[in-house]
């Protein structure tokens, strides 16, 4: 028996603008580390700048604010968003009417997780800059995260009337037609960004999704190839490509693409468990449980991986322990059809006829082929 599984992992990259930094009125050395033209040095070298321009003295308000917010940026790409808030809070403080502070406290917010505050600061950053694309890009980022994808595109487009030049806004409007299931909106998006930087591996990967979500397999492979080459060390599209090449059924190179997916990022469990699903298409089931085994370590709550060791337990004789995975499973997710039709097949082994054909009929219900998939 085999089974058409659930695929994860094959997403488009969101797209957030990188809030950028502010020049000062004097560009002393500390300064110059602090303003980290480029990103030329680490975050703690423009942390240790900018710290230094702080503390030296004799600065205004204004120049104050502009150290505290790039000390924020490089407290954020240090990952130390606590920090990063408070050094905004300090700008803002100084300089009320400075929008690239709001600008870049909501992304902060943002990566907490925290939408209603970011979108509260883009919008301060709007109303202090009108004229700001990257703060109508960042704010329609927030608005999509939040699932409110018309207000989402409201706000690209104004960013693109701003800068119609700003492939970022293009790329992330493509992501929110593609959420609305208008894919031919969003490659075109994903088209005019690369058009404007023909070097943007996010659309690129995006572009190549479109087509593979299309069923346009060799087109898929070009542009995630074509990421790949702009940025070799790009874990998402070595993992879509990955599924592209096991649409394609050639497992041997998806497992490699999912292999290097999982080298940049040992944390990948998205790949990781593709991988595994490649592995048990292969029929090598002990080196399929491995990777859902090492997901499920990493993510405990991970579904995906739960189901997919569920299906090998069971191809393995191991009733019990897929009963118990199913279980797992659709604890945390009641509607997954794969392992209540899984369960269902491993309780008529059992001799749980009952329980069997309750399982079956709640996964026709939800997904009424699934039966037809799993005799494929």
């Amino acid at each position: 028996m085999s089974v058409v599984s659930i695929r994860i992992g094959m997403a488009i990259a969101a797209v957030s603008l990188p809030v950028g930094t502010s020049a000062a009125a004097e560009m002393s050395p500390d300064w110059t580390l602090c303003i980290n033209e480029g990103k030329a040095n680490p975050p703690d070298i423009a942390i240790n700048g900018c710290t230094a321009v702080i503390r030296s003295g004799g600065k205004s308000p204004q120049e104050l604010a502009v150290a505290f917010t790039n000390r924020g940026l490089a407290f954020r790409a240090a990952g130390d968003l606590d920090r990063a808030l408070a050094d905004y809070d300090a700008a803002i403080v100084l300089d009320p009417g400075y929008p690239l502070a709001h600008n870049n406290r909501g992304a902060a917010w943002r990566d907490k997780g925290d939408l209603a505050r970011a979108i509260a600061d883009y919008s301060e950053a709007i109303r202090l800059d009108p004229g700001s694309a990257v703060a109508f890009t960042n704010r329609g980022a927030a608005w999509r995260d939040k699932g409110d994808l018309d207000r989402a595109i409201v706000d690209f487009e104004e960013a693109i009337k701003l800068d119609p030049k700003l492939a970022t806004a293009f790329t992330n409007r493509g992501n929110a037609w593609r959420d609305k299931g208008d894919l031919d909106r969003a490659a075109a998006d994903y088209s005019a960004a690369i058009e404007i930087d023909p070097t943007n591996a996010i659309a690129l990967n995006n572009r190549g999704s479109t087509y593979l979500i299309k069923g346009d397999i060799e087109h898929a492979l070009l542009y995630y190839s074509e990421a790949i080459r702009v940025d070799p060390n790009y874990v998402l599209a070595f993992n879509n490509r990955g599924n592209a090449w096991r649409d394609k059924g050639d497992l041997d190179r998806a497992i490699a693409d999912y292999s290097e997916a999982i080298r940049l990022n040992p944390r990948s469990g998205v790949a990781i468990v593709n991988r595994g699903n490649a592995w048990r298409d292969k029929g090598e089931f002990d080196r399929a449980e491995a990777d859902y085994t090492a997901a499920i370590r990493l993510n405990p709550r991970n579904a995906f991986a739960l189901n997919g060791r569920g299906l090998v337990h069971l191809r393995l004789g191991d009733i019990d322990g897929s009963i118990a995975d199913y279980d797992a499973a659709l604890r945390l997710d009641p509607q997954l059809a794969d392992s209540l039709y899984g369960r269902a097949l491993a309780k008529q082994r059992k001799g749980d006829h009952g329980g069997a054909d309750a399982d079956l009929a709640a996964a026709k219900a939800i997904r009424p082929g699934i039966a037809e998939e799993f005799t494929k």
